[in-house]
This record gives C-alpha cells, structure tokens and sequence, in this order.
C-alpha cells in the first residue's frame, strides 16, 4: 500500500501515527504529495487532490483520514485503535470528530491568512477561531477520557494540538487548558508522534 501524505497536514499524521501504532512500516510506503500542485499520482488516488490518500495494490484507493484509518486498523496487525462495540467506540469517535473539527477550522485559518491582506474575511477568521477555541475548552473539560490505552480518539487529539502548536502558536492554547496541555506533553513524547512531528 502506499499512502500520499504531506509532513504539514494533520490529517495525515493522524494515519502516519496509526501505521507506527500498529508497526506496519513495512506494509505501507509514505510518499510526499504536493497536493497544491495536483500532482496526477494523488489525483489518481483521490479526485478531490487532497491528503490523505492510501492506495492499494488492486488499484483501489480510500481517502479521507477517518475511513483510512479505520480501514488500516481493520486489515493491519498491532493493537486495535477502534474500540470495536460499545460506550468505548463511541468516545473514540466522538473525540476524532472533535479533533478532525479543530483540524478543519486551523486549516482553514492557514489558507485564509495566506491570502492577500484586503481579500481576508475576518468574518471567517473569527469563526474559525472561536471554534478552535471551544474545541480546546471541551477536550480539556472532558481530558480524563484520554487516560488508558491509546486509540483513535488521542491520536486524533493529539494530531490536532500538535498542528496548533505548528501553525498557530501564537493562540497559546495551553493557557487555556493546562490538563490538556500536560497530557499533550506526555504524548508528543511517544515515538509515532516524535517521528512524525511536523518539520521544524
């Protein structure tokens, strides 16, 4: 298999952090795609040029980083990072969504701030803000359920506080949750998270 990935994009560390979760390095072959350029490999591997995209050697491809993730936990050895039935499933999905959400909204921030000065909406900019910042509220009033085994809840967590402290540090995030900043420390220190940092 080989997934198309950028070192920048949250998205994608997510799935990178799954592989190194599951030691299935061998398995799957990371490759840089400059999504921006639309270059045609990625392009036949999604249609809609973005990253993540994981494609097989029967020519099928998945993207978006949820139905990635799920399918490599699925058919990959190693722990398993979906809680298969019950209340532990749903809080693992539910924080994905949370974080995937954070995700959304930084991102969003990053394009739009790259845009001229006078064609910024700070309409959007605002908005966008906001949501990261309640997102932040709520991991960290709900933090104790990150404790235990890791799954796709903390790893997506993790992807997405790790992006703001890449893209928007200035939001200084961990004033505002000090349990949850603590409990990013102690994951940023985990090997699938260290060699999958975003480049310095």
């Amino acid at each position: 298999m080989k997934l198309y990935h950028s070192p920048t994009s949250p998205f994608a560390r997510k799935v990178r952090v799954l592989i190194r979760e599951k030691d299935a390095l061998a398995q799957v072959t990371e490759e840089v795609a400059a999504a921006m350029s639309d270059p045609q490999s990625l392009i036949e591997a999604n249609p809609l040029g973005k990253v993540p995209a994981l494609a097989l050697k029967d020519g099928t491809s998945f993207f978006d980083s949820p139905l990635i993730c799920e399918y490599l936990d699925t058919v990959l050895d190693g722990p398993q990072l979906f809680p298969a039935t019950g209340a532990g499933r749903w809080r693992a999905l539910r924080f994905q969504a949370l974080a995937d959400g954070i995700m959304d909204a930084a991102v969003s921030l990053v394009f739009e701030s790259n845009r001229p000065e006078a064609e910024r909406s700070e309409m959007w900019m605002g908005r966008w803000r906001r949501a990261v910042d309640r997102g932040i509220d709520f991991a960290e009033q709900e933090v104790s359920l990150l404790d235990g085994p890791l799954d796709i809840g903390g790893i997506a967590i993790g992807a997405a506080l790790g992006y703001l402290d890449f893209r928007h540090a200035a939001m200084n995030w961990q004033a505002r949750a000090p349990e949850l900043a603590g409990w990013w420390r102690d994951l940023a220190k985990r090997p699938s998270f260290a060699e999958t940092a975003p480049p310095a």
